[in-house]
Order: C-alpha cells, then structure tokens, then sequence
C-alpha cells in the first residue's frame, strides 16, 4: 500500500528541533498576549477573549471535523468541563493582564500547573518546590507599586483555570481522539463568553479590524501554538516537554518588555526566577516510568 505523503509543512517542521518547536510556542503565546494587551483600548479584555476562542474553535472544527454522534453524556459532560475551564483561564489571565504586567500576571498564573505537578508526585520532599514557589510569590509582594489586588486575584483565578484545564485535558483526551476534544472545549468557550462579549464590547465586534485583530491573536495565542506543542511533543519525553514550559513566565517578562516597556524590578525578576526553578524541580521529579513513550 503506498504511503500518504505529509503536506510540506509538516514535513519542514519535522525537521525543526523538538525543543525549538516549544519554544517558538511559547514565545507565540506571550507575544500574542502582549500584542493583545497593547490592543485594550480598542478591544476590551473579555471580548478579545472571546475573538481568541471563536477562532480557534472554527479553525480546528474545519480541521479536525470531531464526530459528535454516538456520544455519551459522559464524554459531553467532560467535553463541556473542559471548555469552561478554557474560558476561564483565558479570560481571567486577560483581565489580569489589563491591570497589572504580563511578567508578574504569567508567574501568578503558573502556580497552577505547579501545584498540580507537585501533588501529583506524591513526595514529601517536593513541598520544597512550593516552599520556593511561595518564596517568590512573597517577593512580589514587596512591589506592590505595580500591583493591584483585583490584577493579582484574576491571576489567581487563571492559576485554578490552568490547573483544572490540566486536569480535564487528560480526561478529554481518553474519550475524544486527537484535537476534537479541544476543538469542542473552544466552541464551548466561545459560546459561553458570547453574551458577555457582546455587551462589554457590542458593534464593535462587526468591525472587519477588530475580527482581523482576534484573528491573529487566535491564530498567534492557541492555534499556532498548540499546533508546534502537538508536533514536539511526538518526539520528545512529556517531562522535558513540562520543564520547557516552565519558561512561560521569562517569555511574558521578555514580552512584557519588549512590547509594552513594562520593565520588571529586581525583586520581581528574583520571584520569577524562584517560581520558574520551583517549576522545573517538581516536573523533574515526576518518575519518567509514568509517562507515556513519545512517537518515533
């Protein structure tokens, strides 16, 4: 039977390092946040939230096509858990971006998957890691010039978003193949998000700009992302895929100033720093036997 030739895409990007593929994620990610941070005043928060998760939604149904008959309520119940938490981390991390930097918002944020790494380790000696992640987060308390406490609340809220996503992607993964899971989580975000988007942000959302605008912020924050993340992690370990990650919050401080000259101070970049280690040791601590083997 003769082989199905991959698009050429595909094939270019098999020959990109697994490791630089995360990375140019991640960076995809951050910058995208800043770009649209930069873009509040003429979109606001919730309804540029809203533009990312419609376009994201109707790019991977077009792609993926998921099959929606034959489901059980079950698979619907996860696939509907798994989109409110979408929607949540999302928004909640934007409306945190609106009031304090992306730096700081991002390494609030990332004690989510934190904790969810250290609890799923189960060892005693790993609640170093979150006695460092408290460490930093305590440090970001002497700056409180640039905090608010609704900015670093929203953070907190995307932390529990992130860590809840975490969660149920593993569940969403068991009972839709492939993508179709997160396909159907974004549309469920979408329409969740809907009404409030409409009212925060009302004709302005019929504006062939604005549409163009969430556009790339969906294609630069989830699709092009996701698409590198799924490609890498074929053919690399899911802890070293999780330690890479933890680079998520130098990338939003690097964005933060390159895009939006939110330079951060020494005590903040010292909480980074703190929470980004206290990332990478509890991922390194997760036994490799309970992963699964990356494709060939």
């Amino acid at each position: 039977m003769p082989s199905v030739q991959q698009p050429s895409s595909s094939r270019v990007l098999d020959r990109i390092p697994a490791v630089w593929l995360v990375i140019a994620g991640i960076f995809s990610v951050q910058f995208g946040a800043a770009i649209a941070k930069q873009l509040f005043g003429t979109v606001p928060p919730t309804a540029m939230v809203w533009l990312r998760l419609a376009t994201s939604a109707v790019i991977l149904l077009a792609v993926v096509r998921p099959r929606l008959r034959g489901r059980s309520g079950r698979d619907w119940l996860v696939a509907l858990a798994f989109g409110v938490s979408l929607m949540v981390m999302n928004w909640s991390i934007y409306q945190s971006f609106a009031r304090i930097p992306l730096g700081i918002a991002v390494t609030i944020e990332f004690l989510g998957p934190l904790l969810v790494a250290v609890v799923g380790s189960r060892r005693p000696r790993d609640l170093l890691w979150v006695v460092l992640a408290g460490v930093g987060v305590a440090l970001l308390g002497f700056s409180r010039a640039e905090l608010t406490l609704s900015g670093v609340l929203f953070a907190l809220l995307a932390a529990a978003g992130w860590a809840a996503y975490i969660l149920l992607s593993a569940q969403t993964g068991r009972r839709w193949t492939g993508v179709s899971g997160l396909a159907v989580a974004s549309l469920v975000g979408a329409v969740v998000l809907a009404g409030p988007a409409v009212v925060e942000a009302g004709s302005t959302l019929l504006s062939p700009w604005v549409l163009l605008l969430g556009v790339a912020i969906g294609l630069l924050s989830s699709v092009i992302p996701y698409s590198l993340e799924l490609i890498a992690l074929r053919r690399m370990p899911p802890r070293v895929f999780g330690i890479l990650m933890s680079l998520e919050p130098a990338a939003a401080a690097l964005a933060g100033m390159v895009l939006l000259a939110e330079f951060l101070r020494g005590t903040q970049w010292l909480a980074l720093v703190c929470v980004v280690l206290a990332s990478v040791g509890a991922t390194r601590s997760i036994r490799p036997e309970a992963e699964p083997t990356p494709e060939a």
